[in-house]
Formats: structure tokens, C-alpha cells, sequence
């Protein structure tokens, strides 16, 4: 028996529909090793190195580069060194099937397919730029008489439709700028209008005093920063400080399935990076088995990677829940949508010089808000209340982040 393997283009998000082959690193034949990348994929957001499933060879290659290859289809085989099969037999015994291993087809047409496939417009001969802009302005394509070669419609076709058409914008309006929307934003107003329609979010808001957390990393930065030449953040600090909550209150760490509710044994906070077209969660793995200088470590490996558009698939998938912080951009508190399919999201605010009464006199302390969106489909208010109540006495009396 064989032990023939196949490499599928992943799915990072339940928007995600298909992904571009940017460059294979390895070339047929070649021996690829388990969690070692192998091709380059294009997302809607960002280049993701692929990692080999397991050990073995190379042993067919079924996506070209450039080809745009639908989520969860095969793009390659690994076999066994001592694998003799043959391919064609091999990618049968497998269930590969043969459509996905056609190359006469044009890409043209298996893009149009993949973006409407449930549309006869989708098998209409049309330029890729001329079926998006149909798309942006509600023309139907079955109108059109196309001027190009075998009744292909151009973009110049589409744009006298256009023209000839009523406008419903307002005069006054007709010259605003118009901002083409990015791959990367369409996907995150996806993901998140996903997000809102699925759960139902509530979010609720706390006020932690920081004075401690700001002795604390004040006195272990130096040390931190001579160990890994990394400054720690405040953002290390809360990822911590949520883990041992979550480890506290596993109920946040879950996921819903159907009628079950799937608590996790890992984990994996997802830490939100602006990138220049918008924002992505690469994910610190098993954080709460992590020191501060491990977490430290991490982020800026993952933060770099973001902004770099390089990050492995095992870097942006797995997340159990997820940390987004606007405090440095001056922000107190704001409503987070939480990031499917995960249960619950921390926003994080400023940290603020604030009176605060303690013992009956004023005096002035760092604060922060923390606010809590969760699923509550899963979780209730109470519970929400109590994971924040963990945060808030983490972070008052952090001595559990250093141990």
C-alpha cells in the first residue's frame, strides 16, 4: 500500500475562495520535508509559504505558477521515495480528478468561473477587466454584443453600455474620487460582514489600572531586551495575560459547531497587524506555554512577517482567539468584531494617566480599557464579565507572567 499524500491549496478564512501559485520552492522529484515550505501562494491578502503535510518526495506538481487554483483542490502529490506508481494511477487512486489537471483550458476562463459560477454571464467570453467593471456598475453581460474576436467583450464595450445607461448618482457626486477596493479590503469586508451576520456579538468594557504591568515590564525590559534584542511590548504582556485567563476561563477558547460547542486545548492568540491594505491575525502559538521573551520573540517574527507580505500558513491559521490593540493610536475604547470562527476578541485602548479614588483619597494611575465581543450564542454576559475580571486581576498583580 502507498502512502501517496496530497497537498491541497488551504483555506485561511471562510471567505477565502482560491489562491495564486506564486512560485514553487521545490521542483518535481525532490524530497520535501514535513512543516517545510515548499510553494508560494498569493491570498487575497498576502504571500503565504505552504508547508509539506509530511515527509517524502515530490512527486507531481498540478498547479502551474501563475494558475489561480480553487480552496481545497489538489496541487500536488508526495510520495514515498520508494514509490513506483505511476502518476496518472497514482493522482486516480487518490481521487484527483482529472478536470483539475487540464491545462488547455484558458485561465481566463477558470478565473470567470470561480468568481460567478453560478451565473451564465460567468461562461461569456470577456476580458477579465471588463466582466469587473460589469460587475462594479450591475450590467448584465447577456446584453452586450461583444466587439472583439468571437463576440468577446472588451472593457470599451462594457464602458458604452455604461454610458448609454440612467445614472442614479447625484449630480453633485459625480466627480467625487472614487478609490478602487482592494483584493485585501474586499476580503476583510467579507470576513467581517460574515462575522456579523453568524453571531450574535455583545461587548462589554472594563477599566483596568496598569501600575503594576508598567513596574513590571519597566523591570524586566532591560533583561528581555538583552536576551532576544527585542523590546517588550505591552501587546507580549496582554497576550500573555489572556492566555492564563483563557486557561482559567476555557469557555473563550472554544469554537461552535452545529449544536456542539468544541472547547480547545491550545492556545493561539492572534495578534491583529495593520498592513498597508488593511489588517491580518497572525497567530502566537501556545502562548500560554510561552515565557515573555518566547511571546516577545514571536510577535516580532509574526509583526515583521505581516508587513513583509511573508508569513507560513501555520503562522495565519489555528487561532483561538484574538488580541487587537488601538491604543497607540490614542484610542480608549472601541467594539471589536469578533474573528470567525473564534468565540471571543479583546480590544484593547490607551494607557492613560486617570484620577482614581482609592481609599477614600485620589490619586493618579495608568489605566487601560479592555473590551470583550463575544458569541453569545456560546458565552453570557456573566461569563464575559468574569473572564475580564481574571484580565483586570492579572494585570493588577501580574506576578503569574514571569513564572
Amino acid at each position: 500500500m502507498h502512502m501517496a499524500v496530497k497537498v491541497v491549496m488551504p483555506q485561511f478564512d471562510e471567505t477565502m475562495r482560491s489562491g495564486k501559485i506564486i512560485a514553487w520552492m521545490k521542483k518535481e522529484g525532490e524530497r520535501v520535508d514535513k512543516g517545510k515550505p515548499i510553494v508560494q501562494v498569493e491570498t487575497e491578502k498576502l504571500t503565504v509559504e505552504i508547508e509539506a503535510p509530511e515527509n517524502g518526495i515530490l512527486a507531481k506538481i498540478l498547479a502551474k505558477e501563475g494558475d489561480e487554483i480553487p480552496i481545497l483542490q489538489t496541487i500536488a502529490i508526495i510520495t514515498m521515495p520508494e514509490e513506483s506508481l505511476e502518476v496518472d494511477s497514482l493522482s486516480r487512486e487518490i481521487g484527483f480528478p482529472q478536470a483539475e489537471r487540464k491545462t488547455e483550458e484558458p485561465q481566463e476562463a477558470r478565473t470567470d468561473m470561480l468568481e460567478e459560477p453560478e451565473k451564465v454571464n460567468a461562461r461569456l467570453p470577456i476580458s477579465p477587466l471588463a466582466r469587473k467593471l460589469a460587475r462594479e456598475h450591475g450590467i448584465d453581460l447577456a446584453k452586450i454584443k461583444g466587439s472583439g474576436p468571437g463576440g468577446r467583450i472588451s472593457r470599451e464595450d462594457v464602458m458604452r453600455e455604461i454610458g448609454e445607461g440612467p445614472t442614479t448618482a447625484p449630480t453633485e457626486l459625480q466627480h467625487a474620487k472614487v478609490i478602487q477596493i482592494s483584493k485585501m479590503r474586499k476580503a476583510i469586508a467579507e470576513r467581517m460582514s460574515y462575522s456579523a451576520k453568524t453571531a450574535p456579538q455583545v461587548t462589554v468594557t472594563v477599566e483596568a489600572d496598569m501600575s503594576e504591568i508598567v513596574r513590571l515590564r519597566e523591570r524586566i525590559l532591560p533583561d528581555i531586551e538583552a536576551e532576544t534584542g527585542i523590546r517588550l511590548s505591552y501587546t507580549d504582556l496582554l497576550v500573555k495575560a489572556a492566555a492564563v485567563a483563557l486557561r482559567q476561563e476555557p469557555i473563550l477558547n472554544s469554537r461552535l459547531d452545529g449544536d456542539l460547542i468544541r472547547l480547545i486545548e491550545q492556545i493561539n492568540i492572534g495578534v491583529a497587524v495593520e498592513v498597508p491594505e488593511g489588517l491580518i491575525v497572525p497567530v502566537v502559538r501556545d502562548a500560554d506555554k510561552k515565557t515573555l521573551a518566547q511571546i516577545a520573540r514571536s510577535t516580532k517574527q509574526l509583526i515583521d512577517g505581516a508587513r513583509d507580505g511573508k508569513l507560513s500558513s501555520s503562522e495565519l491559521t489555528g487561532g483561538t482567539f484574538t488580541i487587537t490593540n488601538l491604543g497607540p493610536y490614542g484610542v480608549d475604547v472601541f467594539t471589536p468584531l469578533i474573528n470567525p470562527p473564534e468565540t471571543a476578541i479583546l480590544g484593547v485602548g490607551k494607557i492613560a494617566d486617570k484620577p482614581v479614588v482609592l481609599d477614600g483619597k485620589v490619586d493618579i494611575r495608568p489605566t487601560m480599557y479592555l473590551s470583550l465581543s463575544f458569541d453569545h450564542r456560546v458565552i453570557d454576559g456573566a461569563l464575559a464579565a468574569r473572564f475580564l475580571q481574571r484580565m483586570t486581576q492579572i494585570l493588577e498583580h501580574p506576578s503569574s507572567l514571569i513564572v
